[in-house]
């Protein structure tokens, strides 16, 4: 069989599955269809619809595309059916039932971004960094019923430095995973679309990996508790930057509080007698340094309510009530 003579569904939503999409467009493979999520409402007031990075790149290129809202129902089932695909590629999307996943002749696979079995759920990025992890990586793997668990086809690995934030590392990781969605495919092409896979239960039997849940992230699970050693609270910091940010309150001297979303920050390993939250700050300096418990954190870049992201000195500059603690 050509490129040309596979025929793939590609299923996927934001910027990190767009550029596999576009991997496979301009490696020459042959897509015959995109499902993507509806339409979002945009703009100051949501009066405007806003296309998803994956629609928006099918339409360029002239792909059919379907955004169901109901991935079980029987008018999708049946439509999507009628595009005959060989093979379902899933990246960033949802979890499929059976009747979808079950579908094409050459089955379903998805790309995830970690190193499977480790960080099996919504935000495996995030948490590899807030875990303090070296390493991540992608994963190419058969879809069958549960979350993250079907066989592995392939992985690629990607080192983590120590000072990179969630946004550097979606970054590399989506271009790592792009490259690997094109392997998979050439690899599937190459065999008839069987290819040796591993289970993800033997590499937790054989001690190869540890399984670590990376499991959907809300504004509770991102308020940073200051009660730790300083690189955890740097690693929980950086693997929420940029987005959704990593939050604390500051507390004036009067007894108001406002929240505070931090973006950046470094370490100082210095021994104090403060309690954890306790700010120590120099206008002058521009530096707004906040206590761990076996050093500060240095505020870099942070923003309040309504105003847009700003360095620690501006903040200082313009800030002129007291305080002396974040919580």
């Amino acid at each position: 069989m050509k490129k040309n003579d596979l025929r793939i569904v590609f299923m996927g939503t934001p910027e990190f599955a767009r550029e596999s999409l576009r991997a496979l467009v301009e490696g020459g493979y042959r897509i015959v269809g995109v499902v993507t999520m509806p339409d979002k409402p945009a703009g100051r007031h949501g009066s405007v619809l806003q296309a998803s990075p994956v629609k928006q790149y099918a339409l360029s290129q002239r792909i059919p595309v379907m955004q169901p809202d109901k991935l079980n129902g029987e008018t999708f089932l049946r439509e999507l059916k009628a595009w005959q695909a060989d093979l379902h590629i899933v990246v960033a999307f949802r979890m499929l039932p059976e009747p979808v996943w079950h579908m094409p002749r050459f089955g379903s696979f998805n790309l995830h971004a970690s190193l499977l079995p480790r960080y099996r759920g919504a935000a495996p990025i995030n948490w590899a960094i807030i875990n303090g992890e070296k390493e991540t990586g992608v994963t190419t793997f058969f879809l069958t019923h549960g979350m993250d668990t079907g066989r592995i086809i392939m992985q690629r690995r990607v080192p983590i430095a120590g000072d990179a934030d969630a946004g550097a590392v979606h970054d590399r990781l989506m271009t790592a995973g792009a490259i690997l969605v094109l392997e998979t495919v050439d690899l599937l092409l190459e065999h008839d679309g069987l290819v040796p896979t591993i289970p993800q239960e033997q590499l937790v039997t054989d001690g190869a990996a540890t399984l670590h849940t990376a499991p959907k992230i809300f504004i509770d699970t991102r308020r940073i508790d200051w009660r730790q050693p300083a690189g955890k609270v740097y690693d929980f910091i950086r693997g929420l930057s940029p987005v959704p940010a990593a939050w604390t309150e500051l507390v004036f001297d009067d007894g108001e509080r406002i929240p505070l979303k931090i973006f950046q920050t470094e370490i100082l390993r210095e021994t104090h007698p403060l309690h954890p939250g306790s700010i120590r700050a120099n206008a002058v300096d521009g530096h707004l340094d906040v206590a761990a418990t076996d050093g500060f954190v240095r505020l870099l870049s942070l923003q309040t309510a309504g105003k847009k992201r700003m360095s620690a000195r501006d903040f200082l500059n313009g800030t002129r009530r007291a305080f002396s603690t974040v919580e």
